[in-house]
């Protein structure tokens, strides 16, 4: 840990500040709610498990409110900044506020959704507040790319926390909850406020942690055959699986044959389903219908 002062993290006046000198307004576009809270961030840190040799990605930072958090704690912090305007600042801003670590901080100006490498040291953890209309994408694509991110924690919309977090045969376990558990181990982690963001948004925030596997899915099958069957499967979420995977397995007969391979009822739907089991249907996806 640093000896920072505790003013260098950024309150509500910093940031309306810095907004105001940069000329920015949060966009719903972009899902744009700035955390206003030096209290939240820090919180988010400690949640995140956080270590001195962490070397933290962070997706959306913004105006820096967990940038700088993430500094005090982790050995080197990347951010991912999409805006022109924001990411041309930040730098900045980590240099005026924390100067004796600006030099374990990198930016990159880019669409996390594009980015394929990161400056320095691979990636250890992912800490990042998402903007709501993108994160499932970002969280999934950052895991998938960076298989060195051990540990991750966002915070994103209380629904999209529950979905990510929700176990079979609940009402809302879909594609993003058999996916995450795809890498991870993945959890609610607790509760955020409106009133820590400005703009505050209209619904509420949770926090999701995901520990990546030690080892992978014990699987045959590629993760883009399994999440070809999970696509499939909850694409006609009312379906039975033999009618849902018709598609996939070329017939509704080829798709029985391969559930019933993989010990899994053809009357069965989606939502009663773990992603072993997913991947126990992919093994098994008749030969003629891959060609």
């Amino acid at each position: 840990m640093s000896s920072t002062e505790p003013d260098a993290l950024l309150g509500p006046a910093d940031i309306r500040d810095l907004a105001a000198k940069l000329g920015v307004r949060p966009t719903k576009q972009r899902g744009q709610n700035f955390v206003i809270d030096a209290n939240t961030v820090r919180r988010i840190v400690r949640t995140a498990e956080v270590r001195p040799d962490d070397v933290v990605v962070e997706v959306g930072p913004g105006l820096g409110s967990l940038t700088l958090a993430l500094l005090e704690a982790a050995d080197r912090v990347v951010a991912v900044e999409i805006d022109d305007t924001l990411a041309a600042a930040l730098p900045a801003t980590v240099q005026a506020r924390m100067p004796e670590r600006a030099d374990r901080f990198a930016l990159v100006n880019s669409d996390a959704m594009l980015v394929t490498e990161l400056p320095g040291p691979a990636p250890t953890a992912l800490v990042a507040n998402l903007p709501y209309n993108v994160a499932v994408p970002v969280l999934l694509t950052m895991l998938e790319r960076f298989p060195s991110i051990e540990r991750t924690l966002v915070m994103v919309q209380s629904e999209v926390a529950d979905r990510l977090a929700a176990r079979p045969g609940n009402k809302v376990y879909g594609v993003p909850s058999v996916k995450a558990n795809w890498y991870a181990e993945v959890k609610r982690a607790g509760a955020i406020g409106r009133n820590v963001f400005w703009p505050a948004p209209n619904v509420d925030s949770g926090l999701v942690s995901l520990v990546r596997r030690t080892e992978p899915l014990a699987t045959k099958a590629s993760r883009a055959e399994v999440f070809a069957v999970v696509d499939a499967a909850f694409a006609q979420r009312r379906k039975t699986l033999r009618a849902a995977l018709s598609g996939w397995a070329g017939s509704a007969p080829a798709a029985e044959a391969a559930l019933t391979a993989a010990g899994i009822s053809p009357q069965a739907r989606g939502e009663s389903l773990t992603v072993e089991e997913f991947a126990a249907i992919a093994e098994h996806k008749p030969e003629e219908s891959s060609l």
